[in-house]
């Protein structure tokens, strides 16, 4: 009589001779990788993997912001007693120059000086006085009037002489020899000067009266007027007596 396997054994030998065929093959070849396996799983859903990857961004933000906030608290510990000042304190304190002094802002005194003497003659002194409220010395406006002198851009001779062509046709001489004196014009020149001024004054006088007057005066009151006027221009006494004649003396 013969043995026939029924249905259940011959699908239990199947499913061990499964097992068995599977134990042997996976170390031939059969073991996926790990690259294999990512690939084999499913994929992280879109969502997933933006939130991720924002999470590691924002992690590397915060890293980098403390580093910078770590490196300021250095910053402000080596600064000491200056620690605590605000950003504007800061940038008006940067603004020294060596030595502690502020850093002068405009422009340079020669700068200055040239821009004066472009519009004008100056006389050393007058520049002098001009120049002071820009200098914190004294010497370093001489320095500046010493090479704009050698140089030839500030002539206190040049001054008088500019000073006279435009002051001689309205003013005696007196007048003019005192304005120079007040500017600081040497003694020789303004004596030069006044000799040249002196030799023309009665016609430079006559001229300034034929304009504000032109009549002889009728009377003393008339007199007295028009020499007082000409005597405030500078003008001398000899010369505004042979202007105005002996109107003066009469009733």
């Amino acid at each position: 009589m013969s043995w026939k396997p029924s249905a259940k054994s011959s699908e239990h030998l199947r499913a061990k001779l499964d097992d068995e065929f599977e134990t042997v093959a996976k170390p031939q070849g059969l073991r996926r990788s790990s690259d294999a396996r990512r690939a084999a799983e499913p994929a992280a859903a879109p969502d997933e993997w933006q939130r991720t990857s924002e999470q590691r961004v924002r992690a590397g933000a915060r890293r980098t912001r403390a580093d910078r906030e770590g490196a300021r608290d250095d910053v402000r510990d080596d600064d000491g007693p200056d620690s605590d000042r605000t950003g504007r304190d800061r940038k008006e304190g940067g603004a020294q120059a060596d030595g502690g002094k502020p850093e002068r802002k405009g422009p340079s005194l020669k700068m200055r000086a040239v821009g004066y003497l472009s519009r004008r003659e100056h006389a050393r002194a007058e520049l002098a006085r001009k120049l002071a409220p820009h200098a914190e010395d004294p010497a370093e406006i001489e320095a500046v009037l010493d090479a704009l002198e050698k140089e030839g851009w500030l002539s206190t001779e040049r001054f008088a002489q500019s000073l006279v062509h435009r002051r001689a046709s309205r003013q005696g001489a007196a007048r003019i020899v005192q304005e120079l004196r007040q500017h600081g014009v040497d003694d020789g020149q303004v004596a030069e000067l006044r000799d040249q001024l002196r030799s023309t004054e009665h016609e430079r006088a006559l001229e300034v009266w034929r304009k504000r007057f032109g009549e002889k005066p009728a009377d003393r009151a008339a007199y007295a007027k028009q020499a007082r006027f000409l005597a405030s221009r500078g003008f001398a006494q000899d010369v505004i007596r042979r202007i105005l004649g002996g109107a003066g003396d009469e009733e």
